[in-house]
């Protein structure tokens, strides 16, 4: 492997104390967390006291040779935008971060405005969140078309995770029509393992808009490593819309309760389905052009001591 690798779709927080659908999330002990009724495995175990820290994925990057990672947020989590502002001034050349707003709270086009006053170069949307027990939350709302006008004014790119299927794609069709020059990064490769999911890929058929791959690993959890449906549906993807416009992502840390960081992609390098241009493209150029990376680190190979 002779290039660097690009991380377009990690998550980072201190502690997760927050409710989804008036149901709990909170960090526990060991790795685990309540989420939503039930004890889930949230983070590997061994971090015992639930801190996803910048710190412990610089060292998980570091080791898998990843030089820069695109770090989203999800309501789940709990807005981070203040740990993440700090991860953004401490660590800029291998950290893009994006801010996030509440959608289902009033105001959240001025807190829009203040998070890209502020700096952040990208604004987080987890559109899959948007089914409410009172109604959904319509990506084509007033309030909502004035963020993404005014984010395209500001050169801000939208991060956004779908639901399954094309509940939202009509919407997501007309924001693009609306706002030809916002770029747009469309998360979890498309749901790729629910019906329909090739007309979520298909919106990367306009000239801003990419979809990348963060989850597709534990989209894809039932096959488990190595993943050969999800290389399959990357060779799909790539014959719909090129493979120009795809990245790789993720999903860190809730991804790696399963596998390593480094198998989150090694996946796609030891396949015979894609060839070195193609595997650059998806790992890295692609990531680097969209977002805007430069002066990436170089990462040494450190042997393991079971070699």
């Amino acid at each position: 492997m002779d290039y660097t690798i690009i991380d377009a779709h990690a998550h980072l927080w201190l502690r997760q104390d927050t409710e989804v659908n008036e149901q709990k999330i909170q960090t526990l002990d060991n790795g685990k967390s309540l989420f939503m009724g039930e004890i889930r495995q949230m983070l590997p175990p061994f971090m015992i006291d639930g801190r996803n820290t910048a710190e412990i994925f610089l060292s998980n990057m570091d080791y898998a040779r990843v030089s820069a990672a695109v770090i989203t947020q999800e309501y789940i989590d709990g807005l981070q935008n203040d740990y993440l502002w700090e991860v953004q001034h401490k660590y800029p050349d291998r950290f893009l971060c994006c801010g996030m707003v509440d959608v289902r709270k009033k105001g959240y086009l001025e807190h829009a405005r203040a998070l890209i006053e502020k700096g952040f170069k990208g604004i987080k949307l987890p559109a899959n969140r948007f089914s409410l027990p009172g109604g959904r939350i319509f990506l084509t709302a007033d309030e909502m078309m004035q963020m993404f006008k005014l984010m395209e004014e500001k050169g801000v790119f939208l991060s956004i995770d779908l639901e399954e299927g094309t509940s939202q794609v009509g919407e997501m069709k007309e924001i693009i029509g609306e706002c030809p020059d916002l770029k747009i990064a469309v998360g979890h490769f498309g749901m790729v393992t629910y019906p329909d999911w090739q007309e979520q890929i298909k919106l990367a058929r306009n000239k801003n808009v990419m979809i990348e791959s963060g989850g597709i690993t534990w989209l894809f959890n039932d096959e488990f490593y190595p993943f050969k449906g999800a290389v399959w549906a990357i060779r799909e993807a790539a014959s719909l819309v090129g493979m120009d416009k795809l990245m790789w992502g993720s999903d860190y840390p809730r991804t790696i309760t399963a596998i390593t960081y480094r198998m989150s992609y090694d996946f796609v390098l030891k396949s015979d389905l894609l060839d070195e241009e193609e595997k650059r493209k998806f790992l890295r150029s692609n990531a680097e052009k969209f977002y805007g990376f430069t002066d990436l680190v170089s990462l040494p190979y450190i042997k393991n001591m079971s070699e």
